[in-house]
């Protein structure tokens, strides 16, 4: 897990190799410091030493500058490096995700990706820039402190000893109890963000049904959760703080107690035994391995907090895409030939019925092919399967006569244009979510695009035209405008392959008919699958597919199958009965 999170320091090594040689030579100087003040104490003040009094002043403001400048030094690379550490292991899950296949998202979720990029990705932050500074500072200043003690008197330096098992023992069960509480607290926050993202996605819907006192009941009743958990965890937490006070206070105690005693039978001598300032620089010891041991104590919680917080980064970083490219993948798709041969296709292992079974279908490069069924017919899963965004289960789908897990992804979804049911545009002006179908697409292009899905009309009418900014989610335009913009923006591609996944629903019969008019006559060679609950927008297509409960119940054109097929004959009927009303 480590070595996985380490790969993303990358350029950031040399601060991250800064940090701790900086704390050395702070803890260095630290360290010096209490021998200096005792000489000065003991050989120049006791003494009557004026000169010795300055040249140990002299020293003692140098030492305290030069530790002061690689306190800071310290401060400035472990910050550089802990926030590139963050931005490289978020750009990293990113990219992850870029690559994760549908049944990857579906693992994990959207609101839990979210969490491990956002709040997991800061306790790690914190946690790196801890153990760059303070697990570098604590140990040394403990080891360090604790030798030049044991230098000065070995017998009052055993009561430091006395007290490390006693904290080690106190921080293991606090560490111990904590750890399975913070692994629970981050998985309730995935359902907290879940719950977050969809009362804002569908804020409208809420407020029309009046259900803001439900959806606050349950945003309280997981945030009581977290709450919960936090206080269970922090209640053991707390008893850190305490138990190095007291051993603090312990130690101070007993090292001034016999340490008196000590100058007292020494008559303050040096030479002979503990004198004055060797018994404060025991005490400013005491008080470094004490704070060294609160360090490391806090290092520890740290750690406890985020090795919950790196499990779960390191789920992403680990996770493999189920899509994969062939060792030799094929870079050209000769045409628009779509073929499955006995395709199955469950979403799960597990599941007890396949969604899509035993599906075979021969589409010629050119043709418009209608695809109509009920509701949960799998007209979509049939469809994804083209461009390869779910595998099949059993058989093979090929585009172009190739099976399409031959083929490179990118370059098998540069030639197959699909707009999806779920109509998505992204904050910026219409011509940037245009070029998203083609970077390089000039603005001629994008006009033509526009006239063939009847978008260019709308879009005069802007003040700002082609520049116009759409809000997040597309909110300033209808849902007409949206379903024009996302056919113009795969028109853009001239896909060999154009998949239309209801596309056209929130447009009315008129347009819709000069939408399809448009795409027979100005893209005949490309193949178009137009999935539609309306008979009128598919009933001039070349072949028509009717599904039901995910098998083909029937193919042929829209003559053949009013004849034919019962099920299409009674969605022609029922639809013609409602237009007549």
């Amino acid at each position: 897990m480590i070595r996985k999170l380490a790969r993303s320091i990358r350029e950031y090594w040399k601060a991250t190799l800064l940090t701790p040689l900086f704390v050395c030579f702070e803890v260095v100087l630290e360290v010096i410091i209490p021998l200096l003040m005792a000489n000065l104490i003991d050989y120049g003040i006791d003494a009557g030493n004026m000169n010795y009094v300055g040249k140990m002043g002299g020293a003692l403001l140098v030492a305290a500058f030069f530790s002061l400048t690689f306190g800071v030094l310290a401060g400035r690379t472990a910050a550089k490096a802990s926030a590139g550490f963050a931005k490289n292991l978020r750009q990293d899950m990113f990219y992850k995700v870029q690559g994760f296949s549908f049944a990857n998202i579906d693992k994990f979720s959207t609101a839990s990706i979210i969490t491990r990029l956002t709040t997991d990705v800061t306790n790690i932050q914190n946690a790196f820039q801890m153990l760059t500074r303070m697990a570098i500072r604590s140990p040394m200043m403990l080891v360090f402190s604790l030798t030049v003690s044991i230098s000065i008197d070995a017998k009052l330096s055993l009561i430091f000893l006395g007290s490390i098992p006693v904290l080690g023992v106190g921080l293991w069960l606090i560490m111990r109890n904590a750890h399975p509480i913070f692994t629970r607290v981050f998985r309730t926050y995935d359902k907290l963000n879940n719950v977050v993202q969809e009362n804002l996605r569908g804020i409208r819907v809420v407020k029309s049904f009046v259900r803001e006192d439900y959806e606050t009941r349950k945003f309280t009743g997981i945030s009581g959760e977290i709450y919960k958990d936090f206080t269970k965890a922090e209640r053991l937490l707390v008893f850190n703080a305490p138990l190095m006070q007291f051993c603090m206070y312990v130690c101070i105690l007993l090292i001034s107690w016999f340490g008196a005693r000590a100058i007292v039978a020494s008559g303050g001598d040096p030479a002979v035994g503990l004198s004055t300032g060797e018994l404060l620089s025991l005490i400013t010891y005491a008080l470094q391995i004490l704070i060294s041991l609160m360090m490391l104590s806090m290092v520890f919680v740290m750690l406890t907090i985020s090795r919950a917080s790196a499990t779960r980064i390191v789920e992403i970083l680990d996770e493999e895409s189920s899509l994969k490219n062939s060792p030799n993948p094929v870079y050209e798709v000769p045409n628009g030939d779509i073929t499955f041969e006995n395709v199955s296709f469950s979403y799960s292992a597990g599941a007890d019925k396949p969604v899509l079974e035993n599906i075979n279908l021969e589409i010629k490069s050119g043709e418009t092919v209608g695809i109509i069924g009920g509701t949960g017919s799998s007209k979509s899963t049939l469809v994804q399967l083209i461009p390869r965004l779910y595998d099949v289960t059993q058989g093979s789908v090929k585009v172009g006569g190739i099976d399409v897990r031959d083929y490179d992804l990118e370059t098998l979804r540069d030639e197959v244009a699909m707009v999806l049911q779920k109509n998505v545009l992204f904050t910026g002006t219409i011509k940037e979510n245009l070029r998203w179908g083609n970077e390089k697409a000039t603005e001629e292009e994008m006009i033509h695009a526009c006239k063939l899905a009847h978008a260019h009309e709308f879009i005069e009418t802007f003040a700002e035209k082609y520049d116009t900014f759409i809000e997040q989610g597309g909110v300033n335009l209808s849902g007409g405008q949206k379903q024009r913009l996302c056919i113009a923006r795969a028109l853009l591609k001239k896909p060999k392959i154009l998949i239309l996944d209801d596309s056209t629903s929130a447009v009315d019969m008129k347009t819709d008919a000069q939408i399809r008019k448009a795409l027979r006559e100005e893209i005949p060679d490309t193949t178009k699958l137009i999935i539609a609950q309306r008979v009128a927008s598919v009933q001039d297509a070349d072949k028509i597919i009717v599904l039901d409960e995910g098998k083909i119940s029937a193919i042929g054109n829209h003559e053949e199958l009013l004849h034919s097929s019962a099920i299409y004959r009674e969605v022609y009927e029922s639809q013609a009965k409602g237009g007549d009303e």
